[in-house]
């Protein structure tokens, strides 16, 4: 059996078994970790990990350029996250999973971004299952039985998958910021353009 490896001369305080070569404290380590799970890292649900990151920010940004990642940081609400670093020219792999967005996740999704952009005055924006499915009506094609089928699993997806929901009650839910950052401009322009022209459409039956 091989002897335990010395812990590195340059590891000090930091490492926390024989043979760590890290250099980040325990709590950055777990901050770097939770970025890397995501969706995001919350300084209102993770305290001391939000904490860590505002202290190590600089070595923990440094560790994800490694992995062609970048750090997003708001600090206002407390929320950050990593997306593919913008490289120029140069060709960089994807370390992150694509989460595939079913029509209604999308359309949840930005109809939610934009009561929290509306409300941008409030504290606290919580919202209404009903008022959600109300707003989603316009997208519905066949049955309403299978139509809100989908909206429940999407609903549920807003609190489990991606985090942007946190649960009030049975039937309200308080929106999170990073909703803002969940959907790109491109797909909130598409979005909009689809709702526009379904609305349109749903005058001119009206009137017909």
């Amino acid at each position: 059996m091989s002897d335990p490896q010395p812990l590195p001369d340059d590891a000090g305080s930091t490492a926390l078994w024989p043979g760590d070569t890290g250099t980040l404290r325990e709590n950055s380590r777990r901050a770097l970790l939770e970025l890397l799970k995501g969706p995001y890292l919350s300084g209102v649900q993770r305290p001391q990990l939000w904490a860590a990151l505002m202290v190590d920010e600089r070595a923990i940004r440094a560790r994800l350029h490694e992995l062609f990642l970048d750090l997003v940081i708001d600090p206002i609400d407390e929320f950050a996250f990593t997306k593919k670093a913008e490289t120029g020219e140069f060709s960089a792999p994807s370390a992150l999973r694509r989460e595939s967005l079913t029509f209604i996740d999308t359309s949840m999704l930005l109809v939610l971004r934009q009561i929290l952009l509306t409300a941008r005055t409030e504290q606290r924006v919580i919202i209404g299952r009903e008022e959600i499915n109300e707003r989603l009506a316009v997208y519905r094609t066949g049955d309403e039985a299978t139509f809100l089928k989908n909206l429940n699993g999407a609903w549920s997806r807003m609190h489990e998958k991606f985090r942007v929901l946190h649960k009030v009650d049975d039937e309200r839910s308080e929106i999170s910021p990073v909703v803002k950052f969940v959907i790109d401009e491109r797909q909130v322009r598409a979005l909009t353009e689809t709702y526009a022209a379904l609305a349109v459409s749903e005058e001119q039956d009206a009137s017909a």
